[in-house]
């Protein structure tokens, strides 16, 4: 990579305006590209839904194909897939394996289904193409349940070599961009995992925790360096916001909390198991897993006598608000299911 590659990345101050992180990859992708001249990619003709769109950039293809809406040209990094998702995967695969450019695609979580065997493969040959997968759960909204992902995050973790990437805000989905790119060649392929709906943009995300697949965002106030927490709270994209605020409601009854924000299970497993103590200290057998998909891959963190916030059912159509919380994605019910952790 060019020296000075990452330096305009887009940085978010804590407490700024709510930002979808599929807003944010958008915005760091049209800030590489002046660095980047190898990165190009596109989407399964939900491009303005996806942010894949890199400012400026001209579309590929023959001069013949520009139309009122794009100019086209052959070196052009705007790639139109049309409504292809497979085939889409496929074609990354082919453009990674020719090399020596980095090449991306994005289309919704849901239809990464039609992606799967291309994906597979990617895995299987270690290659290392990039997904942007947006509208990753309930959180989407009104399209209702055929559009909702439900099984698809412990769907995707299940291909090895995979790596699944789930940021919790504007500046992890930053920090994720640049680990994925600054990653040796061979690592495998990465599917980025992003809200439809704004998330606030919290404090204390770190760049190296992002890399680690996992890290301690926050420890509630009163623990002492070197003490464990009563509770560790672990969560993923736009449910970390809620671990945070539950944190404050078990900190009101003195009950002690972690907040770990674990972007990559598969980069967190990566890890030395010094590292992973630290985090996820084994003494601490008190867990929650804070997740808008099915709890599958999660009981491998909180053991037996953990909790799971989970959805372990198919969507509806109402805005993300009110299906977050009817559907038990509060504040209150992470505190609530820690209590019960507490007592296990």
């Amino acid at each position: 990579m060019p020296d000075g590659w990452d330096a305009d990345l887009p940085h978010w101050e804590p407490g700024s305006k709510a930002l979808a992180t599929r807003a944010a990859s958008g915005a760091v992708l049209s800030a590489l590209g002046p660095k980047l001249p190898e990165l190009w990619g596109g989407s399964a003709d939900l491009a303005g839904s996806n942010n894949t769109t890199i400012k400026g950039a001209d579309s590929f293809g023959p001069p013949s194909i520009s139309t009122k809406e794009y100019t086209a040209h052959w070196y052009g990094r705007t790639l139109h897939f049309g409504v292809r998702e497979h085939a889409m995967g496929a074609i990354l695969s082919g453009i990674v394996l020719h090399g020596p450019t980095r090449a991306y695609g994005g289309t919704f979580l849901q239809f990464s289904d039609y992606m799967r065997p291309a994906v597979r493969l990617a895995a299987l040959m270690d290659i290392d193409t990039i997904y942007v997968w947006t509208h990753d759960s309930i959180g989407l909204g009104e399209d209702g349940p055929t559009h909702q992902p439900i099984e698809h995050l412990s769907a995707l973790r299940a291909i090895p070599r995979l790596s699944v990437v789930r940021p919790a805000d504007a500046n992890e989905t930053a920090y994720a961009w640049r680990t994925i790119l600054a990653r040796r060649n061979g690592s495998g392929p990465v599917g980025l995992i992003l809200t439809r709906q704004g998330v606030p943009v919290l404090d204390g995300t770190d760049a190296e925790g992002v890399a680690r697949g996992g890290y301690v965002l926050s420890d509630a106030g009163g623990l002492q360096p070197g003490e464990e927490p009563d509770v560790i709270l672990i969560a993923t994209g736009s449910e970390v916001q809620l671990a945070v605020a539950a944190q404050t409601l078990l900190a009101d009854n003195d009950i002690l909390a972690r907040v770990v924000s674990m972007p990559c299970l598969e980069w967190f497993e990566a890890q030395p198991y010094e590292y992973r103590d630290a985090v996820l200290p084994p003494t601490v057998s008190a867990r929650v897993a804070v997740e808008a998909g099915v709890a599958q891959c999660w009981h491998q963190l909180v053991g037996d006598t953990g909790e799971i916030v989970s959805i372990e059912h198919y969507g509806e159509s109402a805005d993300h608000k009110t299906l977050f919380r009817e559907y038990g994605f509060t504040a209150e019910a992470v505190a609530a299911a820690a209590e019960r952790a507490l007592d296990n």
